[in-house]
């Protein structure tokens, strides 16, 4: 599994460990993740959690263009994790090559962006407009991803992007306004099922789950199982011991 190591230039990101806001500490960071098992790094500089203040570009910007320019420098696969067409172009100008599509690609110059640079994208499922609003699934939890991905995947055709596109279930969002025992169930359904996302041909991008709880690392567990091309971890030591524990 290829896994991208999480460095937040947001302040209000719940994962403290990731976060960099200045270029020493992006560095220092970038340094580790690489250092402890990562391929490559995913960056974002707003948070997409209830709890994160909404930023106008500029200022999602200011945040990330001293520390895109820094881990540029390990010469390793960046994404750019934003739903802001500007900031994406702007974070690809400088150094990064893939885009982490934090709306759902839900907008065509967020297309028109990726056709622009050629980049792959990570294409996360949202059942909602708003990436920190995800609305209640209430069906069949993969059914609604394969309905939402058929739909944007017909996007991504008009665009020739296919090929670049990285499936991705969207549990790092959500359901972030349920309680943690339906996130649980809900996670667990999905990371047990995911196989059926395989009927695209396209590869699958997990946000793994790093909280240090029984559930978590069962949860864990299932995703590695699955063997997802790709992981997204802020802990790569743990995901690579689980990785050699469970022989893959």
């Amino acid at each position: 599994m290829f896994l991208y190591g999480v460095v937040n230039a947001s302040p209000d990101s719940l994962n403290l460990d990731s976060i960099a806001t200045d270029a020493t500490s992006a560095r220092q960071r970038g340094e580790y993740l690489l250092n402890h098992g990562c391929d490559g790094i995913d960056l974002g500089g707003q948070g997409s959690t209830d709890n994160a203040s909404v930023i106008p570009w500029q200022e999602e910007w200011d945040r990330l263009k001293e520390i895109v320019e820094t881990l540029a420098q390990f010469n390793v696969p960046l994404s750019i994790d934003s739903w802001k067409p500007q900031v994406t172009r702007l974070a690809l100008e400088h150094g990064a090559t893939v885009i982490n599509a934090a709306d759902g690609m839900q907008n065509d110059e967020m297309w028109q962006v990726a056709a622009d640079f050629q980049a792959p994208i990570v294409l996360p499922f949202l059942s909602g407009p708003n990436p920190r609003e995800m609305e209640l699934v209430k069906a069949d939890p993969i059914q609604v991803m394969l309905d939402f991905f058929t739909e944007q995947l017909k996007v991504a055709d008009r665009f020739g992007l296919r090929h670049l596109c990285i499936l991705d279930p969207g549990t790092g969002f959500a359901p972030s306004n349920w309680p943690w025992e339906e996130r649980y169930i809900y996670q667990k359904q999905v990371y047990s099922n995911l196989d059926r996302l395989r009927i695209f041909n396209l590869p699958l991008y997990i946000a793994l789950p790093w909280k240090e709880t029984a559930q978590h690392d069962e949860l864990l567990e299932i995703v590695l199982r699955q063997q997802p091309e790709y992981g997204r971890g802020h802990y790569p030591e743990k995901i690579r011991r689980v990785e050699r524990q469970l022989d893959l």
